[in-house]
């Protein structure tokens, strides 16, 4: 991917050197590590420059960011690609149930890394596949990818810092009572199982899951769910852990009567663009699999907020 981004200096950052500008605007020191090997990726003006160079007001700083090679280990394949929004630095996609985000030994061909490096290809463009909020393979929903290395490293701090809200929704049996809450119960490892996770007040790591009920139908609850942390499998075993776990969840909760996956979706995502600081919001509707399960007498009608 090819990037020509531009910063207008102001009085205020007038003194500064470019590498501290640019690390106040969030970039890492990966990322400027990789500048510095780039031909002329620093401008002031129009003139190659020095990491070091002091900035004056006024100034037009130019960073030319050039990515010529692709994941080497993603194959492209063409597949069933929803895309929601797309920009020179980020791409939001609402990826569907089944598909896992990463190639994996079972699952080489079949992942939304596949997907888009077939998309780029098609174009035309190298394309590293740089993921911010992992998807399990059967949550459906929406997931929002880097198109570079800088808008990788700002969408990784606005997820260390909590600034990415993510709101999922979920099918659960019964009704939630009280019909909405936070649990805070820490999750650590199931004994020696790679993917397996349980509540543990001993050993596990802080997690905090905000719920609400959407709507009770047809013996069923969708609930809303906001991350305000992101464990492995968090809503999954939060969710078990208040005796409501989702319905289908082949590992928390076998319950396949009406769908054969976990009953969840990345349903809502709002963030600060990592270039631009624009309030960016984006939502995907309940899929089809989950709505009938709540509105088999009306066909299916999506959720909206």
């Amino acid at each position: 991917m090819e990037r020509m981004i531009t910063y207008n200096i102001d009085e205020d950052s007038g003194g500064l050197r470019i590498e501290q500008y640019l690390r106040r605007r969030g970039y890492s020191a990966q990322s400027l590590t990789h500048l510095k090997k780039m031909p002329e990726s620093i401008l002031i003006n129009g003139v190659w420059s020095y990491m070091r160079t002091p900035l004056k007001s006024g100034d037009i700083l130019s960073v030319h960011i050039q990515e010529t090679e692709s994941s080497p280990h993603i194959p492209a394949v063409k597949l069933p690609l929803d895309i929601v929004y797309e920009d020179e630095d980020i791409l939001v996609a609402n990826k569907a149930a089944g598909m896992p985000v990463h190639p994996s030994l079972n699952n080489y061909r079949n992942s939304l890394a596949n997907a888009l490096m077939y998309y780029y290809q098609e174009q035309g463009k190298p394309f590293i596949f740089r993921c911010t909020n992992r998807l399990d393979r059967d949550t459906s929903g929406l997931t929002v990818i880097a198109k570079h290395m800088v808008s990788s490293a700002i969408l990784s701090s606005l997820t260390m810092r909590h600034e990415i809200t993510r709101e999922y929704l979920a099918l659960v049996r019964g009704r939630i009572s009280p019909s909405e809450g936070t649990i805070n119960a820490p999750i650590g490892r199931t004994g020696s199982s790679l993917i397996e996770r349980r509540i543990d007040f001993e050993n596990g790591e802080t997690a905090v899951t905000h719920y609400r009920v959407i709507e009770e139908k047809n013996s069923h609850s969708l609930v809303s769910l906001i991350l305000e942390t992101g464990r492995t499998h968090q809503i999954r075993v939060h969710m078990k852990y208040i005796g409501h776990p989702l319905i289908g969840d082949y590992l928390y909760n076998p319950d396949t009567e009406f769908i054969s996956r976990q009953a969840l979706h990345s349903f809502h995502l709002s963030f600060s663009h990592p270039m631009t600081g624009e309030k960016m919001s984006f939502t995907a509707p309940l899929p089809e699999d989950m709505s009938r399960i709540l509105y088999t007498q009306d066909h299916g009608r999506p959720y909206q907020v």
